[in-house]
């Protein structure tokens, strides 16, 4: 091969080799990234279920965006603001009760861009009254105290026997 050939073949290999490098420990980045806002997204949601099971609903809507934004829709319409699902859950969850033992299964957690994802999940509850359950989905946010939950969409789904 001649040299004036050799050298913009080299270049190549060269420019192509950095690449494959630096979108490797980008891949990697990113990947850990997405690993700690899973963890981070993951632990609110077992924080929620605490405190729902020691019977703190105030407690429990710190997960949630503290915003007149904020939306939650369920079989009883819509609520607005912070203020209105908190009214909300209070009114059907007057006591200990009504709430039961909460559990959140089956986990889905997708990533909508850098600061933005959906879950999709399951909850339960058991209560002396009846148990109860269904499906959420849940869209967050990142802020800079951390993620948050802009809107939950909760129904309940009869269990299937």
């Amino acid at each position: 091969m001649r040299t004036d050939r050799l050298w913009p073949f080299l270049a190549g290999v060269f420019v192509l080799g950095i690449f494959v490098l630096f979108h490797g420990q980008a891949t990697a980045r990113a990947t850990e990234e997405r690993s700690a806002d899973r963890e981070a997204i993951t632990s609110v949601i077992t924080a929620q279920q605490s405190a729902w099971n020691r019977g703190d609903v105030d407690a429990f809507l710190t997960g949630y965006w503290r915003s007149p934004e904020l939306t939650f829709s369920g079989s009883s319409g819509v609520a607005r603001g912070w203020d209105g699902v908190l009214a909300r859950y209070k009114r059907n969850y007057p006591d200990r009760a009504a709430m039961g033992q909460l559990d959140f299964s089956n986990l889905e957690i997708r990533f909508l861009g850098p600061d933005a994802a959906l879950v999709l999940g399951h909850w339960h509850l058991k209560r002396e009254k009846g148990d109860v359950g269904g499906v959420f989905t849940l869209v967050w946010q990142r802020f800079p105290d951390g993620w948050k939950i802009i809107h939950d969409h909760t129904s309940a789904v009869a269990e299937q026997k």
